[in-house]
């Protein structure tokens, strides 16, 4: 084995065995991997996944229930100034029918996800929590609302929600203010998550990979303040352009990169909950396949109806916008069988190391 090759590998062992490095160390498997290197990668993130979970991926039933957003954020194809934008919002009724729908289907998770839309009062998206959960006690609520109060964080959880998903986007306050107009703060988004946490959420951050202005030490930060915070659930994905954002003509983010960070965010969190998202499956149509064999566990096939999934529209071309759930659940169930994994129907609710010991993990 050569000298490089050999550095590289004690390097990627150093991240499994001690779940972290020094900045210039990370700076170095970012930026000089070869591909023999990243099959390394991959390979020991694999192991760790497969130690933790088996060949098990969970599934969560997406609703994307409002496109409406009061922000405007310069990279979302949602954002409010969008004036091209196809707006609907999907009615309580219309919510439990797909949760309905996705019961009968096996899905024990709902995430609840829209853009930051006030025609919602706090108290319906109470009466909305406390429908799904009194109607379905044995399933995980997932909510991505975006930034609420603590109270209101609270009482959603009181009402039924379990999990929350809040991306911190990126962890540099000056590249934070790049991507998000002034009225949104890095420092507040933080604020959000650690609120979320002492709650007693399951809660899930992440950022984007190769958004605009995102430098190498960025991405370093975001890999440490994921570390410092210890979210339950992690997910990244490439930053994609979509033609109606002040962002258009930036290049999209890249998807070597993305699992790389997949791989190393693995190592660092080996029982992390880690997605392989619908942007992965955009660039590149075995992305999402590509995700769960570089470390990811979790896929999330859409419920929403069929008539509105293409106005959800944070990015551009967009996959899965015209298969019915069923087709979009058996599609993802096949994608995962033919590379040795498959979709589970249970909760799948994030387990501290401990408790998996012993059934897939040997220390």
């Amino acid at each position: 084995m050569n000298e490089r090759k050999e550095r590289m590998q004690s390097l990627i062992d150093k991240l499994h065995k001690e779940k972290t490095l020094e900045k210039d160390e990370f700076e170095t498997l970012l930026t000089t991997l070869t591909e023999e290197d990243k099959k390394y990668l991959f390979s020991k993130a694999r192991s760790v996944a497969n130690q933790f979970f088996g060949n098990r991926i969970y599934v969560r039933g997406l609703i994307e229930f409002t496109n409406y957003c009061k922000n405007d954020c310069y990279y979302c194809g949602i954002r409010k100034s969008n004036l091209k934008a196809d707006r609907y919002r999907l009615n309580k009724e219309e919510i439990l029918s797909c949760c309905e729908q996705g019961y009968e289907l096996g899905f024990r998770t709902f995430v609840l996800q829209g853009g930051e839309d006030l025609w919602y009062s706090h108290e319906e998206m109470l009466d909305i929590v406390s429908s799904i959960r009194n109607a379905y006690p044995d399933c995980a609520i997932t909510l991505s609302l975006g930034e609420k109060t603590y109270e209101q964080y609270l009482e959603l959880f009181k009402a039924g929600a379990n999990r929350y998903l809040l991306r911190h986007e990126t962890a540099n306050t000056s590249h934070y203010s790049k991507l998000h107009p002034p009225s949104l703060s890095a420092e507040n988004r933080k604020k959000c998550l650690y609120d979320l946490k002492e709650i007693g959420y399951q809660v899930g951050t992440g950022f984007m990979v190769g958004s605009p202005y995102q430098t190498t030490e960025n991405l370093i930060e975001d890999l440490l303040f994921i570390k410092h915070f210890k979210p339950q659930m992690i997910g990244i994905g490439p930053f994609i352009t979509h033609k109606d954002t002040p962002f258009a003509d930036f290049p999209s983010g890249q998807l070597d990169l993305t699992l790389v960070l997949i791989a190393i965010l693995r190592l660092m969190h080996p029982n992390a909950l880690i997605p392989a998202t619908t942007a992965l499956g955009t660039i590149d149509p075995n992305g999402r396949e590509k995700g769960i064999i570089a470390g990811a566990n979790v896929v999330m096939p859409n419920l929403s109806p069929v008539g509105v999934r293409k106005k959800y529209s944070l990015y551009d071309n967009k996959i899965c916008t015209g298969e019915e759930a069923a087709e979009c659940r058996m599609c993802l169930q096949n994608r995962m069988k033919k590379i040795g994994y498959e979709l589970v129907v249970d909760r799948g609710d994030y387990r501290p190391i401990h408790s998996l010991k012993g059934e897939y993990y040997e220390s």
